[in-house]
């Protein structure tokens, strides 16, 4: 496979504003395997997408990076539904969000609920979903993921994966108010697993490409 050249913009480009939040689903990590395990029963291996999107700053390869109530660090994307496709289904998560919101005004003048998640401001593009540089397998209904299914494992509980997502020179990302999204450079992530854990550990050498 022919890699594309990336081209990453200057995070001078870009311009975050608030949103409203968006609190977890799952208040714990058990209520989390819970619900996966529910959903595994229903609909079988859950599909989950992420994005890799990187900026210039200072010179150096940034990753746009999530993070949640000052505690853990995700990258954007989130699970899809059973008849959704990568690519689309990403790019609905990402608006989703960190699209800039809709606010509609009833005939006397107050705020409604948002017909739509997003839109695209004026001059913007969406961003651009290419290369899948890795996949990641949950055998068990725990916390752990490995970049391949182990060889006892016939039917894992989740498929996740990350995705290379291109953005335009300029755009505006409306970040939850519960969350902060960092721009972390590349070099944090190498062989620092004990921190920011295996699936972005890995990141340097995806990039590498």
């Amino acid at each position: 496979m022919t890699l594309e050249k990336l081209e990453a913009y200057p995070l001078g480009g870009y311009t975050f504003i608030e949103r409203e939040a968006q609190p977890e689903e799952d208040n714990s990590v058990t209520a989390r395997l819970k619900r996966l395990e529910e959903q595994y029963g229903e609909t079988g291996v859950r599909r989950s997408v992420e994005a890799i999107m990187i900026v210039n700053n200072h010179g150096f390869p940034h990753v746009l990076v999530l993070q949640v109530a000052n505690a853990f660090y995700k990258l954007p994307g989130g699970y899809l539904d059973p008849a959704e496709s990568d690519a689309p289904g990403l790019i609905t998560r990402l608006n989703e969000q960190l699209g800039v919101p809709v606010i509609q005004h009833s005939n006397d003048g107050t705020a409604t609920k948002p017909k739509q998640l997003w839109v695209k401001p004026p001059g913007n593009e969406d961003w651009k979903v290419k290369e899948c540089l890795s996949v990641w397998y949950r055998p068990n209904f725990d916390t752990f993921f490995y970049p391949y299914v182990p060889a006892h494992i016939s039917k894992p509980k989740e498929c996740k994966k990350l995705y290379l997502v291109s953005l335009p020179p300029s755009k505006t990302f409306a970040v939850p108010v519960n969350m902060k999204l960092h721009a972390i450079p590349v070099f944090e992530f190498y062989d620092n697993a004990a921190r920011y854990g295996p699936q972005f550990a890995g990141i340097p050498y995806l990039l590498s490409k």
